[in-house]
Formats: C-alpha cells, structure tokens, sequence
C-alpha cells in the first residue's frame, strides 16, 4: 500500500513570508488590541492637541507682600483670626488673595479690560479659550473661565505672594496682572478705612463731647459775668476785703486821736468831729460788710456761683485736653498699623510661551495610561487564574 506523501512547501511558504514582513508590522502584531485602544491611541491623540493644536499661553508673574509699618503688632485684620494659628502678615496677604479669586475682582476687571475678549482670542484652539464648547456665556461662567488663567499663592518663608495669570498674548496676561493688583490696592485701602474708623472714630465722639461741654461752661460762665457785672468775684472779694481792713485801721487811728484828744482837753470842738468821722467810717465798713455777706446781692453766693461755673470750666478743659491726647494717640496707632500693598516684583511682559508643557503633558497621559492599563492587565489575569484553579 503506497503511503501519502505529505507536501510541507505550503507551510514552508507560509513561513517564509511571514519572515519577509517589516519588523515594526511583526511588532504591531504582537500588541494586544486593548492595549492599543487603552494607551496607544489616547496618547497619540493627546499628542496629536499638544504638537499641532494647542494655542500658545504666556504667562505674567509678580510678586507682591502684604505689611504695616508695625509688623510686630496685629493689625487690625489680623487680630480676629489669630486664634487659627495664623500671623498677621498671612491673614492680611490672604484677604487679598480671596479678591484676586472673587467675583468683585472680575467686576473691577471689566470696568478696565473686555475680559472675555482677552480670554477668547481669535485663533485661540476651543480647548484652551473661554469659552470651551461645554461652558455658557454668564458670569459665573466668567469667572470660572478667569480662575482657569490666574493663581496666587504665599510663601510663609518670606513672606511673599505670588500672583500668576495667564493669557494668549504677553500683553494681555501682563494688563491683567497690573489690573488685579490694583485690585488689590484698592481693597487693602478699604481695610485701612475699615480699622481706622473703627478705631478713631470713639476718640473723635469723645473730643467732640468735651468741645461741647467746654463751650457750654464758658457761655454760662459769660453769661454770669455779664448779669453780675464782675469779671472776677474772687478778685472783687480780696480788694473787698483789703478796703474793710484800710477802713478798720483808719477808724483805729481815729479812735485813738480821739482817745488822747478827750484825755488832754476834755472839752474841745475836735471830739465832735472825730466822733462823726469814726461814725462815717464804720457806717463804710457796714456796707462793705454786707456786700460781702449777708445781703441777698452780696458777694458771698455770687462768689460760690462763680467757683462753681470756674471749676466746671477747668474740668471741661482738662476733659478736652485729654480726649484731644486719646485722639492723637489712636490716630498714631491707626498709622502704625495701617496696611500696604508693595510691589516686590512687578509683572513682567513674557517673551515665551510658559504653557502648555507640550511634552511633559504627553509623557504624563502615556504614564497614566500605561498604570491604568498594567492594574487593569494584572487584575483580569488574576480573575483568570482565580476562575481556572
């Protein structure tokens, strides 16, 4: 019985072939399928945006601190959130930092700039400008665009802020940064306005009330003067005083002329004069008397009516004189912590484009993908082996 025989110049043909394929085809081949949908083909897309479609952005930085001229003491601001465990110097820097991010920033910014022209420039790629083809044209939509192209942070080291914005032209991302920090500006003014009303405006009430007070004590003061027709009681009591006692030392004079005169002629017309003379003076000594006290018109009451409006007068001085003190000393101390907004590095107009990071952003998706893909592998082999044994 004659065997077959068998032909093996197919599969040798077949072989050779396959030899004769390029190698980079024999390599593909050899790819699993998944593997080329998972990372191969994400990433060449992703490169495909980076290379070829990706707009160029530039970036504007500056660098600004926060202080007052006081820095060892807490500034207005500061002293309220002290108890969370932060300095004065972060809690004024990060007041503005919360501008620079809020809705009032980006109010102010379009009162100076057309935000939505600097951030959708013609030629810009729907990916990178505002709005992308999923946002709407509102501003809240706005303003979330804006976070998209602008950071700030704060080195605790130094001291610093740093403020970062982004734009499509080196000109615009500067423009913004400029405006932002003028922001800035004008909300650490409104801080210092805040504190230093708050923190003179009780000093300002007290001046006010002594300066009042002390008016009224000199009207009334005035006023007695002009109905009692004396400038100084007091006064007029002394010279009072000082006319009895000249009287008195006349009629004691008199007295004793009087005296030796009835001693060596008893019968002399002079004693009738001297008597009507001392007489005369006591009568002037009664009436002086009685203007001192007394008499409902006499010194006595007018002078404790004058003490009383003098001393009243005195302490509403001394009164203004110390709240016009209190006064010099809280407006020192509102200067001494008054807050500044100093431009340590002011932003700088961008020659190169600083985003995107072309290659970086490539190499990162092709890692992500490649991780995701090697879990993904290593769990369903796992399954697997799990489901054969």
């Amino acid at each position: 019985m004659n065997k077959p025989i068998l032909n093996y110049s197919g599969v040798g043909d077949y072989a050779e072939k396959a030899d004769k394929q390029p190698a980079w085809r024999r390599f593909f081949k050899k790819i699993p399928l998944s593997f080329l949908v998972v990372v191969v083909a994400p990433t060449v897309l992703v490169a495909i945006y980076y290379l070829l479609i990706a707009s160029p952005q530039y970036t504007s930085e500056a660098r600004f601190v926060v202080r007052s001229k006081a820095q060892e003491q807490p500034s207005s601001l500061g002293v309220a959130l002290q108890g969370v465990g932060l300095s004065s110097n972060q809690t004024d820097a990060y007041a503005v930092h919360e501008y620079i991010r809020s809705r009032n920033a980006l109010e102010d910014l379009r009162g100076k700039l057309d935000v939505r022209a600097i951030l959708g420039r013609p030629g810009v790629d729907d990916l990178s400008r505002y709005p992308r083809p999923w946002e709407g044209q509102s501003f809240d939509s706005l303003h979330e665009g804006l976070k998209r192209f602008v950071t700030v942070g704060y080195d605790s080291s130094t001291g610093l802020s740093t403020l970062r914005v982004r734009a499509f032209r080196p000109q615009d991302s500067q423009a913004l940064a400029d405006a932002l920090l003028d922001g800035g500006e004008r909300l650490v003014n409104q801080l210092n306005t805040r504190a230093d009303e708050g923190a003179v405006r009780d000093a300002r009430r007290d001046v006010a009330d002594a300066e009042a007070r002390l008016t009224a004590a000199q009207v009334r003061l005035t006023t007695f003067r002009n109905r009692e027709g004396l400038l100084d009681p007091a006064k007029a009591a002394v010279e009072n005083m000082e006319l009895i006692g000249n009287l008195r030392g006349t009629v004691a004079n008199l007295r004793a002329e009087r005296s030796q005169l009835s001693s060596e002629a008893p019968q002399s017309p002079q004693l009738a004069a001297l008597d009507s003379r001392i007489a005369a003076f006591e009568r002037q000594i009664a009436a002086e008397q009685a203007k001192m006290a007394g008499a409902a018109d006499s010194l006595a009451p007018k002078l404790e009516t004058y003490e009383a409006l003098a001393l009243d007068r005195e302490y509403a001085d001394k009164a203004l004189g110390s709240a016009r003190a209190m006064l010099d000393r809280s407006e020192s101390e509102a200067r001494s912590q008054r807050l500044y907004l100093e431009r340590v590095v002011r932003p700088n107009l961008p020659t190169d484009s600083s985003q995107p990071k072309r290659l970086l952003a490539i190499l990162t998706v092709f890692a992500s993908l490649l991780i995701l893909y090697g879990t993904a592998f290593l769990v369903v082999a796992g399954l697997k082996e799990h489901n054969q044994g």
